[in-house]
């Protein structure tokens, strides 16, 4: 006998359901007022272009300090001093919060909603990098259930309790969620608390959308294969 389908998908935030800052350089340069390839720090896209990114992944540093390091740097550029990543995403983001929703995100999210699968967002920084006035302005979170977040939770992934509350909120045990999350040490978290899991490539998101849908029998409306950075 075949397993039952999966009741819920439990989707991170920043680099998930939004692209991540890395793939808005040039609108984030235009909002500031900075000259054209000044950001020139890739994360995920370049790794040789940064040496923060890569001491991160190899769990030298948080990623909230790799952010807080950005944010500082980013404030220097404009003549301020900028302490909050919150501070940063307005900035470079505010006036159009929904232009940096992942459309692969938008439809997914909206496809599982319409099957009847149960949504939540667990997130380490949702309120601390966006803010709670970011958040408010995005109609899509509305389809969620649940948002678990670190900045009030004080509980960061991977600690099993992170995933632990998202069960209890949900009142699902945690394999009948599929966790999708674009930092391996979360998803590996989520592994070992017995979720089913999509470490979610930032640079294929169409293609990791599908294979978060595939297991509630879902499909992308629209085939993509790519979507490359906008810098």
């Amino acid at each position: 006998m075949s397993e039952a389908k999966p009741q819920a998908l439990v989707l991170d935030f920043g680099g998930v359901v939004t692209r991540t800052l890395f793939e808005t350089h040039a609108l984030t340069e235009r909002a500031l007022g900075l000259k054209p390839g000044t950001l020139n720090w890739r994360g995920p896209f370049d790794p040789t272009s940064d040496p923060p990114w890569r001491s991160m992944q190899a769990d030298e540093i948080s990623e909230r300090d790799y952010w807080k390091t950005r944010t500082r740097a980013v404030g220097r550029l404009v003549g301020e001093d900028w302490q909050d990543m919150s501070t940063f995403v307005q900035r470079a983001r505010g006036a159009e919060p929904q232009a940096v929703i992942r459309p692969e995100a938008e439809r997914a999210i909206r496809a599982a909603h319409e099957a009847g699968v149960r949504l939540a967002i667990l997130s380490n920084e949702l309120d601390l990098f966006y803010g709670k006035s970011f958040r408010e302005r995005l109609p899509l979170l509305s389809l969620f259930e649940t948002i678990i977040d670190a900045t009030y939770t004080k509980v960061l992934k991977p600690d099993p309790r992170a995933y632990a509350m998202v069960g209890e909120a949900l009142q699902l045990p945690l394999k009948a969620c599929v966790f999708v999350d674009d930092q391996k040490r979360n998803v590996d978290g989520a592994v070992a608390a017995g979720m089913l899991t999509v470490h979610f490539d930032v640079a294929q998101p169409a293609r990791s959308y599908a294979e978060a849908l595939g297991p509630f029998g879902l499909t992308l409306s629209q085939s993509e294969t790519r979507s490359p950075p906008d810098a």
